[in-house]
């Protein structure tokens, strides 16, 4: 099964209100397990950057001035994501931001059904307590030393990890790994048995006759010559 982790960064809080999206990173998973594949762009918002955003990932305006519009990797960026369910750490804020791009260039909008809400998935498995992406990591000791500030591709891959533990996938990965290790040492262990007393030919005298007759019959070279057993 495929799935991608997403993140977002913007200029605030509302796409209504005037915020834009100003990076995207998505981590690819199939079966769990991170692949390798990622897509990573920033974005020029075309506006100012507010200083509490400035604060959250360190993109300034001046920054983000030569980078790409969404129009120029919205195809890029739907190719990369598919079909596959998109795990999200709230999701309604990132997927708002992502639909209101897309609506700008006339393209469909993210259905709500394909979304994987990690947040309310970390709320349903620890209520009562905060359970902010930082928090997860410490929760599930997932290094996050990196992450001085916000940034969408880093919280993408660090998001992936807490996924799997959310689930309880990484236990069960180390269980089967454990199993396998644990078949192959039996395998390799036990010395291969052997026969004290070699079983008695099945062909009788009558079956080496007829088919030395058909071998016969197969010219002056036969192929069946070259995988004789020596006398």
């Amino acid at each position: 099964m495929r799935e991608i982790v997403l993140d977002t960064e913007t200029t605030g809080l509302d796409p209504l209100r005037g915020d834009r999206l100003v990076e995207i990173g998505c981590v690819e998973m199939v079966n769990r397990m991170a692949t390798g594949q990622t897509f990573h762009r920033y974005l020029n918002p075309e506006r100012d950057m507010p200083q509490e955003a400035f604060a959250v990932h360190g993109l300034s305006a001046e920054f983000l001035s030569d980078k790409p519009l969404f129009a120029s990797v919205v195809e890029e960026f739907l190719e990369f994501i598919g079909e596959a369910p998109l795990v999200i750490h709230n999701a309604s804020f990132d997927v708002g931001f992502i639909n209101f791009e897309l609506e700008k260039v006339s393209k469909p909008a993210i259905a709500r059904e394909r979304l994987v809400d990690t947040l309310l998935l970390a709320r349903r498995k620890h209520p009562g307590v905060s359970n902010r992406l930082d928090d997860l990591c410490s929760r599930y000791a997932i290094d996050n030393s990196r992450r001085t500030k916000h940034g969408a591709l880093l919280d993408a891959e660090l998001l992936a990890e807490v996924y799997i533990d959310l689930i309880g996938a990484r236990q069960s990965q180390m269980i089967l790994a454990e199993a396998r290790t644990s078949f192959s040492s039996v395998q390799s262990d036990q010395p291969r048995r052997q026969r004290e007393t070699p079983l008695a030919p099945r062909l009788s005298e009558q079956d080496l006759a007829a088919h030395a007759a058909f071998v016969a019959t197969l010219g002056d070279k036969p192929l069946w010559d070259e995988f004789k057993p020596e006398n």
